[in-house]
């Protein structure tokens, strides 16, 4: 294995990122799901309306790392639950803020200090020295990940109302005539 020549996928950085994420994560989403009825990203969401409240929907999609009309969905779905309210802003009718409830905070100080705890127990098998440089580690490719992302135009863009395979199946049916 080597991150600087890959050979299989397990050898890519994003797919040993993704597979500490399923692990570390599923104890959280265990929880979410089982215990409280919500999906992990609406207790992403709920973590930061607890920690800013009163977030316009498009703040709120910027904040998670999602699109928009993802976060819509999120937001009805929170909603239909009794966890966030949307407020209409007065000046601006066509602008809203999301807050949490009385329920969405309950949930979110009764989740957070469990999830701080599964946290705490993935990251103690660092010491505080490997802590420390892995969190610098860290940071440093999310923020070159971050610039190649604002800077590098990919040729052929995602079709996500129609799906990605199905650009696929077209051209591999197309390619056969």
């Amino acid at each position: 294995m080597s991150f600087a020549q890959p050979v299989v996928v397990e050898d890519l950085l994003n797919y040993k990122l993704s597979r500490l994420l399923a692990s570390s994560g599923a104890m959280v989403t265990k929880l979410c799901e089982g215990r409280y009825g919500i999906t992990r990203r609406e207790w992403r969401l709920i973590c930061m309306l607890a920690s800013q409240d009163g977030l316009s929907p498009s703040a709120l999609a910027q904040r998670a790392h999602l699109t928009r009309a993802r976060i819509s969905r999120h937001i009805a779905d929170l909603t239909e639950k009794k966890l966030v309210t949307r407020q209409i802003v007065a000046t601006d009718k066509r602008r809203s803020r999301i807050s949490l409830t009385a329920a969405g905070r309950t949930i979110h100080d009764e989740l957070f200090p469990k999830s701080v705890a599964f946290n705490n127990m993935v990251l103690g098998a660092l010491s505080p020295a490997e802590l420390r440089k892995f969190d610098a580690t860290l940071q440093k490719l999310t923020d070159v990940a971050d610039a190649l992302n604002a800077s590098v135009v990919p040729e052929e863009k995602a079709d996500r109302r129609h799906g990605g395979s199905r650009r696929f199946s077209r051209l591999t049916f197309d390619s056969r005539l």
